[in-house]
């Protein structure tokens, strides 16, 4: 390994013996991808600046530049910038932003590119905390850099940085959906006043480390090493919209739990459509699951579900109806998330069919509702849905069917807008009445499934409320996707600031 490229542990000691003696340190952070002669400038404007040049990198398990980025490995990346000249020391951060960084080097002068200046075109809105974290440290910030190329343009342009096909759908949709227009069409998601209609389910991981068959009986064996709790169900699509819009509401109704409040809390401000039945059970779906290896998928061993089969009681029913013709008025979109557990009883239904301005639904197939939960036979009318391909073949009653045909006619079935079918990692198509796009899953470094079909359902509904075409729509849609797959479960919502800046990456040629 070459000197200038140091550990992450090792670095401040370096700079702080630098300091000791009296040096200018100058600091560029980012992701450099590929070095060009824009980056080299620039670091050579940095380094007049003062004596000794630090470039801390971002770990790629942290570049948030969209599927497929960084193309380059953190030890090809580091040894790129240890080959200039001008650079005299190289450090991989694993942190997403650069306040961890500039902590880390505490740099006298901090350098980022000209057209920075214009805090506008940072769509991750960190660069005003960085700015703080320097001026804090005791150190100045500097914009540098007269000649500027783009590493995402030179990488889509002539790397293979994603699948050919889902190249050739970003390239197609660039030449009319370019950065701007996204960053005008995402932010004015915050207008949209959302209602999110649907069953709080906790995902639990327990993780476990198997040990082996017991001798006598031989089942399973297995030490637990942790645990966590995520909000899922219509939690997770709330925590999702909430990115986006400040005003997301929730009906729903749960079991009256001890345990309960403290797990709603973060909620709090959304739940004026929330009822506790007495006696009710909050579901809680959990999963045995073993350790999390490096750029594998997650191994989930067994699943466990505390669950009650039953429909509202008469009484609750009245009350969530109560509840519910208050908040439909109020609502631009509802959202309906049917998992099949009771909540959405025939009354409820008919009630948001005959009076939501504009309704989504996603009526979701799983393991406990299999083959009752189907959407053609539940719902008349969908301005938006979207289903993935168990969902489907439930609905057409047929294993061997033409997916995009079969979509229409439930679209028509369903006097829908916008449809979606989610294929898993094969594709998603997308129709409206004039139009159909396929598309192909952004990413393939998958962690977990769960909650993926959830994401891409809150994304596509904005987009569908704020009538974008479809290509428009099922692109935002799969960004959020591909975001909810690198995680376990629902461990994150979709960030705005990562779906805008993978976006952006996707579409810049």
């Amino acid at each position: 390994m070459s000197r200038k490229i140091l550990s992450y542990p090792r670095a401040p000691a370096v700079f702080a013996e630098l300091r000791k003696k009296g040096k200018t340190i100058v600091q560029c952070h980012g992701t450099f991808d590929l070095v060009h002669p824009g980056h080299v400038i620039h670091f050579e404007e940095a380094k007049k600046l003062g004596d000794v040049l630090v470039v801390t990198l971002t770990a790629a398990a942290h570049v948030n530049k969209g599927p497929g980025r960084p193309f380059f490995n953190d030890a090809l990346r580091a040894k790129a910038l240890a080959a200039l000249e001008s650079v005299d020391y190289v450090v991989v951060v694993p942190h997403p932003a650069a306040v961890e960084a500039i902590e880390l080097v505490r740099p006298h002068v901090y350098c980022k590119g000209l057209e920075y200046q214009d805090a506008s075109n940072d769509v991750t809105g960190n660069i005003q905390q960085d700015v703080a974290t320097v001026k804090r440290l005791g150190g100045r910030v500097r914009y540098v850099g007269s000649v500027v190329f783009s590493s995402t343009r030179l990488l889509n342009n002539h790397f293979e940085t994603q699948e050919p096909k889902v190249k050739d759908f970003c390239r197609h949709l660039a030449e009319r959906f370019d950065s701007r227009a996204l960053r005008a069409c995402v932010d004015a998601f915050a207008r949209k006043k959302v209602l999110v209609i649907g069953e709080v389910i906790f995902d639990r991981y327990s993780t476990v480390d198997v040990q082996g068959l017991t001798s006598k009986n031989r089942i399973l064996s297995a030490r637990h090493l942790a645990e966590e709790t995520h909000g899922g169900g219509a939690l997770a699509v709330v925590r999702h919209l909430r990115e986006f819009t400040p005003q997301v509401r929730l009906a729903t109704v749960t079991g009256d739990e001890p345990w309960l409040g403290k797990l709603l809390r973060p909620y709090r401000k959304a739940l004026s459509g929330h009822i506790r039945q007495k006696g009710g059970v909050t579901i809680v779906k959990q999963r045995f699951v073993e350790p999390k290896a490096e750029g594998k998928e997650l191994s989930k061993l067994f699943s466990l579900n505390f669950i009650r089969n039953e429909p509202l009681d008469a009484k609750t029913e009245k009350r969530f109806l109560a509840r519910l013709r208050k908040l439909v008025r109020w609502a631009d979109v509802v959202l309906v998330m049917d998992f099949g557990h009771g909540l959405m009883t025939d009354p409820v239904r008919r009630l948001v069919e005959k009076q939501a301005k504009f309704l989504a639904v996603n009526c979701q197939t799983n393991s406990n509702n299999y083959g009752f939960n189907i959407i053609n036979r539940r719902y008349r009318r969908a301005d938006s849905f979207s289903l993935d391909q168990a969902e489907i073949t439930l609905a057409v009653g047929r294993r061997r069917f033409d997916f995009e045909k079969e979509l229409g006619n439930l679209r028509q079935h369903l006097r829908s807008r916008y449809a979606w079918l989610t294929r898993g990692g094969r594709e998603t198509i997308g129709l409206t009445p004039r139009s159909a796009c396929h598309c192909e899953p952004f990413e393939r470094n998958i962690v977990d499934t769960v909650g993926a079909g959830d994401a891409f359902c809150a994304l596509a509904t904005l987009a569908a409320a704020q009538g974008l075409p479809i290509e428009e729509a099922t692109f935002l849609g799969q960004l959020a996707g591909a975001q909810a797959v690198r995680v376990p479960g629902n461990a994150e919502p979709v960030r705005k600031a990562t779906l805008l800046k993978s976006g952006i990456g996707m579409l810049t040629y």
